[in-house]
């Protein structure tokens, strides 16, 4: 199984972070859309390291078709052909209230995006006509002077980050492939994700060869006491930040605990971090990360998405991973 790491660097020190990654011999890099441009990470990396790359994920929908179009196809350029558009479409709160943007029918509006983009990479890859009109977005003009021309690799790749049945859905009708969100079971993979794909591959008409799945994995991985007591507290603070908010509710709901993601949210209103990180106990650990060796880790990965993905994305929250730890997941990961 292929690994790909977060590349979590300021600008100006993201090259020498992923020369640092790469040595480890994993397989790829990924950005978040956090505090820095999820693009600019990728655009230093790629003057040092040859692996794929991908956001995990750019909001979409604040941003232009066209603005995405152009991102992409230079570091599909950059990279040789090794970049994958990784979109999400966040949720209300941050859309209107942090981007000031609009926000209606998200499911919708991501699925005429892709195919607004896609229309994009046709004209610049194929001459043809610009001339998409859509529901909610309209691309009609493109002269000569802002047209990049046809990528030798082809156009990159497009991937949409879903949770809920709708949005997954969308994802296996529209997109090239599926980012399954890092909170989450395995048992809600397979009762609400699987088959809300199965759907929407039904209703493109697609088969599973036409949709890559790339589940992420929230880890905690060390070798003794003291690594594994830091690696256990940063994945029970990340999984309670997750765990309060309300999009978030199906995953405890199939885990048998709906209720707390009201708890949660309660405490994270009045910053009582402390009990927030307490009520993430052993058996919900177990169901929504995997915690242990690097060797350890690997295998509960692969019993997890073995059969569903070839390759993962992985976060270690809360730990600066010592090299030879990553070097042994990587190992572990690719000879399972």
């Amino acid at each position: 199984m292929k690994i790909e790491i977060q590349l979590d660097a300021p600008p100006g020190a993201c090259a020498d972070r992923a020369e640092t990654l790469t040595a480890s011999g994993i397989d790829g890099l990924f950005t978040f859309e956090g505090p820095h441009d999820v693009f600019f990470p990728l655009v230093e990396a790629a003057t040092r390291v040859q692996v794929d790359m991908m956001t995990n994920v750019a909001i979409s929908l604040p941003r232009s078709a066209v603005h995405l179009a152009h991102m992409a196809w230079d570091l599909q350029t950059q990279t040789g052909g090794r970049f994958r558009l990784g979109l999400g479409s966040q949720v209300k709160t941050h859309i209107v209230r942090r981007y000031g943007s609009s926000w209606s029918r998200p499911a919708a509006r991501m699925a005429e995006q892709v195919d607004a983009i896609r229309a994009v990479f046709d004209t610049w890859q194929s001459g043809t006509r610009l001339d998409f009109t859509g529901e909610f977005y309209s691309h009609t003009y493109m002269p000569p002077m802002f047209n990049p021309g046809p990528l030798e690799c082809g156009p990159p790749p497009i991937f949409l980050g879903a949770l809920g049945p709708i949005m997954t859905r969308t994802a296996a009708e529209v997109a090239d492939g599926l980012l399954v969100m890092p909170f989450n079971s395995l048992d809600h993979i397979t009762e609400r994700t699987l088959p809300a794909v199965e759907a929407g591959l039904d209703r493109a008409g697609r088969d599973h060869g036409d949709l890559q799945i790339i589940p992420q994995v929230i880890c905690g991985v060390g070798r003794n006491e003291t690594e594994m007591t830091t690696a256990v507290a940063g994945v029970r603070t990340l999984l309670a930040f997750y765990g309060s908010t309300p999009a978030y509710r199906p995953v405890l709901e199939v885990a048998g605990c709906p209720e707390l993601q009201g708890a949660l949210q309660t405490l994270a209103k009045t910053g009582d971090y402390p009990r927030m990180f307490d009520l993430i106990d052993d058996d919900l650990l177990t169901q929504l990360s995997v915690v242990g060796t690097p060797e350890e880790c690997a295998s509960q990965i692969i019993n997890r998405f073995g059969t569903i993905a070839d390759r993962v994305c992985c976060y270690f929250p809360g730990q600066d991973l010592p090299p030879q730890h990553l070097r042994d997941l990587v190992n572990a990961l690719h000879d399972g």
